[in-house]
C-alpha cells in the first residue's frame, strides 16, 4: 500500500539528525500538534481519536513529548494554529496537522499515509435493509424512495450522487461546518439516526466507520466507488508550514517506516481504506 513512498531521509540520516540536534530546527523539544478538541473519530482532547494515536506514535518515534494546541476545526483553524505564533515570541504554537487532504492549499503536505472513500451508511432495521450496494437504491420501489430521509451536506460528493440518482428531493440539508463547536459531524449524525430523523447518509469514510463501530448492530456501511465525473476516494496527509521542508521530509520518512503501525491504528477505528493512488507528477514542495 505504501510501496510508492519516497524515503526523503534514510534511517541512518535520521539517526544523525537526532544525535546532532537536527530536530531543534525541525521539531524543537516537543512534537507540537494542531488539533480540534472535539472531532471524533479524528481528534479528541482526552486523546481517543485516531489522529491522537498517530501523533503519539510519531512523537514516540522521535523521542519527543507530545503537545497540543486546541482549536475548533472551523474557518480560521490554520490561521489560529499552524500559522500562529506565541505572544511576544517567534515560536509557533504548533507545527503539524495530522490529517489534511493531500495537496491542501493552506499547508505543505506529506506523502499520503492513507486513502479512504465516502461511504453509504444506513440503519439495518430501516427501509434500506435490503440494500447491498448503492446501485440497489435505484431499484427500490418508488413508494420507498419518496419517503427516504437522507442527510445531505453542502458541497459534498454525496449530494452530487443524490442529484445524479434522482434523490435530491429526499435530502435534508446539513452544514459541513456548524457554529456549535460542542457538536461534531459524527456526533450530530449519531444523534439524528438515534432520534429517527434520517434513514441514510453518504459521508466521509472515517465518520461512517465511527458510526458503525459505535453501534455495529444498528448500522450498515457500504463504500462508495468513484464514477465518471464524481470522485469519492481521497488521500490524506500530514500538514506543515510551507517553508518547513526539513520537517516535511522527516515526516515523510517516519510515515514510510511506520506504515504498518499507522494502518493498524486506522483499521482499529474501522476507517475504510483503499489503495493509495500514485499522485500526478508535481513539484516536491507542493506535496
Amino acid at each position: 500500500m505504501r510501496a510508492f513512498f519516497k524515503w526523503g531521509v534514510s534511517a541512518a540520516v535520521l539517526g544523525l539528525m537526532l544525535a546532532n540536534g537536527g530536530m531543534a530546527q525541525a521539531g524543537g523539544k516537543a512534537f507540537k500538534v494542531c488539533a480540534d478538541p472535539n472531532n471524533p473519530p479524528f481528534s479528541v482532547k482526552e486523546g481517543s481519536g485516531y489522529e491522537n494515536k498517530i501523533a503519539e506514535l510519531l512523537a514516540a518515534e522521535l523521542g519527543q513529548p507530545l503537545e497540543y494546541t486546541w482549536f475548533p476545526q472551523r474557518l480560521g483553524f490554520i490561521r489560529n494554529t499552524l500559522k500562529a505564533k506565541l505572544p511576544d515570541s517567534e515560536e509557533y504554537k504548533c507545527d503539524v496537522v495530522v490529517g489534511v487532504p493531500t495537496g491542501f492549499e493552506m499547508a505543505a503536505t506529506t506523502q499520503p499515509y492513507y486513502q479512504s472513500t465516502y461511504v453509504l451508511v444506513y440503519k439495518k432495521a430501516g427501509p434500506l435493509g435490503s440494500v447491498k450496494n448503492p446501485a440497489d437504491i435505484d431499484n427500490l420501489p418508488a413508494e420507498v424512495k419518496t419517503k427516504l430521509r437522507i442527510a445531505m451536506f453542502d458541497g459534498a460528493p454525496g449530494t452530487t450522487w443524490l442529484l445524479n440518482h434522482g434523490l435530491i428531493g429526499q435530502g435534508i440539508p446539513y452544514q459541513t461546518m456548524t457554529g456549535d463547536v460542542t457538536q461534531s459531524t459524527a456526533q450530530i449524525l449519531a444523534r439524528d439516526f438515534a432520534e429517527d430523523k434520517i434513514d441514510m447518509v453518504i459521508i466521509w469514510g472515517p465518520i461512517g466507520g465511527y458510526l458503525a463501530q459505535s453501534s455495529p448492530d444498528t448500522f450498515e456501511l457500504i463504500p462508495m466507488k468513484s464514477e465518471p465525473g464524481l470522485k469519492f476516494e481521497f488521500p490524506m496527509s500530514i500538514g506543515v508550514r510551507r517553508p518547513d521542508k526539513e520537517r516535511k521530509q522527516l515526516l515523510d520518512d517516519l510515515i514510510a517506516r511506520n506504515g504498518d503501525k499507522i494502518k493498524a491504528i486506522l483499521e482499529s477505528y474501522k476507517v475504510p481504506l483503499v489503495d493509495i493512488a500514485k499522485p500526478a507528477n508535481t513539484k516536491k514542495e507542493d506535496h
